[in-house]
């Protein structure tokens, strides 16, 4: 995208892109659901992006508010790609419970 935003950018525009699922597409990919659920579970909000917000997205960043924006790779994923690149990711597998125990603990350290 970097290459064709600049090409772009010398003409005068700006390239925003982007895809989101439509149920069409993703029935016929995937017809038992499986891979989408196994998607899902992978997202932190637990739900795929809508068309709405893609297109709200899109709509940003063809205003003028954008301008400055050009050849940028916005992460449009949910939260995904942030849980998959950290090293807390088992974080995830902490009960209520086992949350309750470290904020009580924390919250007895001299300083909280």
């Amino acid at each position: 995208m970097k290459l064709p935003a600049r090409v772009f950018f010398t003409l005068g525009s700006r390239l925003p892109c982007g895809l989101a699922p439509r149920r069409g597409a993703f029935s016929r990919l995937d017809p038992t659901g499986t891979f989408e659920k196994e998607m899902i579970g992978r997202i932190p909000c637990g739900r795929l992006g809508t068309v709405e917000e893609l297109a709200n997205l899109a709509a940003f960043l063809c205003s003028d508010y954008a301008s400055w924006i050009n050849g940028a790779v916005i992460k449009f994923d949910g939260g995904e790609e942030v849980l998959i690149s950290g090293e807390f990711n088992d974080l995830r597998k902490v009960t209520k419970e086992q949350w309750d125990t470290i904020e009580e603990l924390i919250r007895k350290t001299k300083g909280s």
